[in-house]
């Protein structure tokens, strides 16, 4: 292709996360396996809380937010109908060094991955904190009242509760699969507490799609997205290669369970029921007082 043709095409700006699960959906678009016509990708791999933290610049087209983080966000953003990680029975989990129940946790330090996080949301709502600083404000550590927090980078912090630098650790990502590999013990799954709690999975990451593109961007960039999901589903031993190489200490097997649990037919759409979920979820989060004002949902199908 010519320079001119390439500098002729729509520039879009995509970050996600560097973990299995995300490289396995955006395997497509970034390794150039499906046409993307007036569309020309750049890909920005970085941790979900700085992903966040950059969306309240609105500086990426697409990006990844945790459904927390998109709370504040939807003056700038509107989230793609497909993209979802949803937990459905399973989600982010709690680990300390010794067996502990739920209220054990309570006056206890947690390491998290950040504040912003669906995960910290989740964690609030089944210890019943309330952060004491706004989950925007960017800082690295706080109160709950119930339980005190200090952020981490979300692939330190099995290690970090190994070194017994806080009592507990709130875990994302593939630690979900490989805590025990380090002689951690689960406190609670977020996932699990939730759908006791409601009947509905958890909710925890999606795409968010910068409004100011106009509505026949949004939907085609959306489309492409959605394009690309179903290839790494068509094509699942190829996307899973490419995704492998964000493993993190995961085997094949381990790797293919990981990309299974998020990657799958929530991601495709998130449907009615994984709506409503992220409209349960987003008005308890209000409700206590942890997101400040009610939010409302847009959802783009493409």
């Amino acid at each position: 292709m010519s320079n001119t043709a390439t500098e002729n095409k729509i520039q879009i700006h995509v970050g996600h996360s560097p973990d299995p699960d995300d490289a396995f959906m955006f395997h497509a678009l970034a390794n150039d396996k499906i046409e993307t016509g007036n569309y020309q990708f750049h890909h920005e791999l970085q941790d979900i809380e700085t992903l966040n933290r950059r969306a309240f610049s609105g500086e990426l087209e697409l990006t990844a937010v945790s459904l927390h983080g998109y709370a504040y966000l939807t003056d700038k953003y509107a989230l793609c109908a497909c993209g979802a990680s949803m937990g459905d029975d399973y989600g982010p989990m709690v680990v300390t060094r010794e067996p502990m129940g739920i209220e054990d946790l309570k006056g206890k330090k947690i390491a998290i991955p950040g504040t912003l996080t669906t995960a910290f949301l989740g964690l609030n709502l089944c210890l019943g904190g309330v952060p004491k600083t706004p989950a925007k404000e960017e800082h690295t550590t706080g109160d709950c009242g119930t339980f005190t927090y200090e952020v981490y980078e979300f692939d330190e912090i099995l290690n970090v509760v190994e070194r017994g630098e806080a009592d507990a650790g709130l875990i994302i990502h593939e630690g979900q699969l490989t805590y025990g590999d380090q002689g951690l013990h689960l406190v609670v799954d977020l996932g699990k507490w939730w759908m006791e709690e409601t009947g509905l999975p958890f909710p925890l990451g999606g795409n968010a799609i910068r409004k100011d593109m106009g509505a026949e961007q949004m939907n085609e960039v959306t489309k492409l997205l959605r394009e690309s999901i179903q290839f790494g589903l068509d094509n699942r031993p190829e996307a899973l290669e490419h995704a492998l190489q964000y493993g993190r200490n995961l085997d094949h097997a381990k790797a293919d369970e990981f990309v299974g649990m998020y990657v799958n037919d929530w991601t495709v759409d998130f449907g009615d029921r994984g709506r409503e979920a992220v409209a349960k979820l987003l008005q308890a989060g209000h409700e206590a007082g942890i997101i400040p004002e009610p939010v409302e949902l847009e959802f783009i199908s493409g």
